[in-house]
This record gives structure tokens, C-alpha cells and sequence, in this order.
């Protein structure tokens, strides 16, 4: 294990972008928006519900919406809010109910066992196969804890916001002129931590790869600067691109599909980074207990011969 310096960024920067092009990035971030458009109502009603007891639900919604309205614009967040609406369990049979919490709770993780697959490909490594139900499970069990993580990490959020307007309130009374641009300031501070944990916990957990905190560290505070910027660039792109009027009717899935694609694409170029950044250090990653690592060789056969066995 090495030291990195700032002469190392360059050779972490090259190996990042190589290894995301080997890997398909952008398609490992079609194949994510293709399955969020299926998890993402799921999902959201399970946060919604886990959250909404230690928070209340209607204010922990209004606030979830109130960031989707931002991401993707009011009129694709009005669509989500519609169907988490028809996926309500109240006022159901008890048959109606156990099968809908199960339903809710396979969607909700199928988004999480995608992003773990992909990012096993980028950290080389694939569950054992002599374990595979062992490994199911467990995927299952790591994914529902992500969404109590996102739950609990949002609650937090909330909570130090809550903290800031009352703090800003008492500010404004001796200092009016300097507290919008310091509430500001915090606020951003906020999100950005907020985002770097979420990072954290994705590639600390999700992958089945041993790796500390220590070692995700840089990579979940390249990718938090990265979704940072790149989501004002992504709403840009969705507001004056008018996708969602292109395609009519079907375009609140095509809106949610496009930031969806662009935000894995960062996520999993964050995860490429976290991979180089443990390369350089020459730091020694194993795989799990459940998992085993892979190897790509190319291998050149004859024009007119291709072995099948």
C-alpha cells in the first residue's frame, strides 16, 4: 500500500475513464434505468412507510417530492405521486395486503441488486455458484437495508434542516443581509454529505468485495462532487431538450429513464474511480465469503474457426 498524492490523480483519472469504457458503463446505466422505471414507485412507498415512523409520513413525502419536483420537474413528479397513490395497501383485504408488501418489497430491492451486479463486474468479481440461494437471500436482505439506510439518512437531513431554519430565524435578526448566503452555504454543505454517505454505504455494502470505509472514502466524495454538478446539467438537459414533450404521454417514463441513465453513469464512474483510487494505492481487495474473483482474457482464434466448447 502506497501513498497517493495529487501526482497520482492523473493515472487514477486515466484508469477511471479506461475502465469505464471496458466495462460498458453506459450500457450497466440503460440496464438500471430500465429496471428503476419498475422499482422506483415500489421503493418509494417502502422509504415513505419506514421513515414515516419516526418522522410522519406526510412531511417526510413533502419532502421526497419536493427534491423529485427538482430533479425531474413538476409534472413527472405530480405522475409518481399518482401511482404511489394507486399502490396504497389501505383498505384491502389481508390476501390483498401480504401480497401487496411482498410485491412492494421484491420491486423496491430489484434496483439495488442491479446496481450490485453491476458494480461486482467493475470490482471483477461473481457469488459463488455452489451458493448462489445462500447469495440471493443475502442480496435481498443487504438491499432492503439500503432503503433503511435512505430512509434514516433522509430523516437525518431533515432533521438538521429543521435545526437550520430555526437557527437562520435568530440569525436574521442580527445579521439579515449574511444569512441567505450562509443558509445557502449550509444547505449545500448538507447535501453534499448526504450524498457522500449514501455513496459510502453503496460501495461498501453492495459490493461482495471486503473493503473498508477508509477505502470508499475518496471515491464517495468524487462521486457526491460529480452528482452535484452533473444534476443541474442533467436538469438542464431534461428542460430544454423538452423530452418529455416529444414523446406525449409516455413521457414522464422517458424523463425519469433519462436522469435515471445519467445519475447511474455517474454513480458507476464514482465506482470505477473507487476501484483505480485501490489500484494505485495498491491496496489488496478479496472477495467475500460468497464470491469468487474473475478474469478477462481476450484470446484470438482463426478467421474461419471459432471454438464453441
Amino acid at each position: 500500500m502506497k501513498k497517493v498524492t495529487y501526482k497520482d490523480y492523473p493515472q487514477i483519472l486515466k484508469e477511471t475513464f479506461n475502465a469505464f469504457m471496458d466495462d460498458r458503463g453506459l450500457k450497466l446505466s440503460a440496464s438500471l434505468a430500465y429496471y428503476t422505471i419498475f422499482s422506483l414507485a415500489p421503493m418509494l412507498i417502502v422509504l415513505l412507510s419506514i421513515g414515516g415512523i419516526f418522522y410522519g409520513q406526510d412531511a417526510l413525502q413533502g419532502k421526497v417530492f419536493a427534491q423529485l419536483n427538482d430533479f425531474i420537474g413538476n409534472e413527472a413528479a405530480t405522475q409518481i405521486q399518482e401511482t404511489l397513490q394507486k399502490l396504497q395497501l389501505s383498505g384491502k383485504s389481508n390476501i390483498a395486503i401480504v401480497t401487496g408488501v411482498i410485491t412492494l418489497l421484491i420491486g423496491a430491492s430489484g434496483v439495488f441488486i442491479e446496481i450490485q451486479d453491476s458494480i461486482n463486474q467493475i470490482w471483477r468479481v461473481k457469488a459463488v455458484p455452489k451458493k448462489g440461494w445462500v447469495k440471493l437471500i443475502i442480496n435481498r436482505v443487504l438491499s432492503l437495508s439500503m432503503i433503511a439506510s435512505l430512509g434514516f439518512i433522509l430523516i437525518v437531513s431533515l432533521l438538521i434542516n429543521s435545526v437550520v431554519l430555526v437557527f437562520s430565524a435568530t440569525l436574521t435578526r442580527f445579521l439579515p443581509d449574511f444569512t441567505l448566503i450562509f443558509i445557502d452555504i449550509l444547505n449545500l454543505g448538507i447535501t453534499f454529505i448526504v450524498l457522500m454517505s449514501l455513496f459510502a454505504i453503496i460501495y461498501k455494502v453492495l459490493p461482495d468485495v471486503e473493503i473498508t470505509w477508509k477505502q470508499v472514502k475518496s471515491g464517495a466524495f468524487f462521486t457526491a462532487l460529480l452528482f452535484m454538478l452533473g444534476k443541474y446539467i442533467i436538469g438542464l438537459y431534461i428542460q430544454y431538450a423538452a423530452v418529455g414533450d416529444i414523446y406525449g404521454a409516455a413521457g414522464t417514463v422517458v424523463i425519469v429513464a433519462v436522469w435515471v441513465y445519467y445519475s447511474a453513469a455517474i454513480l458507476f464512474f464514482g465506482a470505477e474511480f473507487t476501484w483505480a483510487y485501490a489500484k494505485v494505492r495498491e491496496d489488496n481487495i478479496k472477495p467475500s465469503k460468497h464470491a469468487v474473483a474473475m478474469k478477462f482474457i481476450e484470446v484470438e482464434t482463426h478467421k474461419n474457426k471459432v471454438d464453441l466448447d
